[in-house]
């Protein structure tokens, strides 16, 4: 995983876990969210029916990612354990 990507999903997990502000406005708006991150999305790709992980979900994967070395950043989506982790990251 390149750092810019590794930086941002770290972020998108940080504010998934604390900011309800960043919570509400990517279960409404996830395009222009995460665009505010510098991850580009296909709206194309966004489903019309959306469930964010838990703030506990999405903190457990901020603290997975944080304690990973840095060559295993490519397998990071894998210890990951929030499906929808995966599909924004992807």
């Amino acid at each position: 995983m390149l750092k810019q990507n590794f930086d941002q999903l770290n972020t998108m997990l940080a504010k998934l876990a604390t900011d309800d502000g960043f919570r509400d406005r990517m279960q409404h708006d996830p395009v222009r969210a995460l665009d505010t991150l510098g991850i580009k999305l296909d709206p194309a790709k966004v489903p019309a029916a959306r469930r964010l992980p838990s703030k506990d979900a999405a903190a457990a994967d901020h603290a997975a990612l944080a304690s990973k070395q840095i060559g295993e950043n490519g397998m990071v989506l894998f210890m990951l354990s929030g499906v929808s982790v995966s599909r924004l990251a992807s």
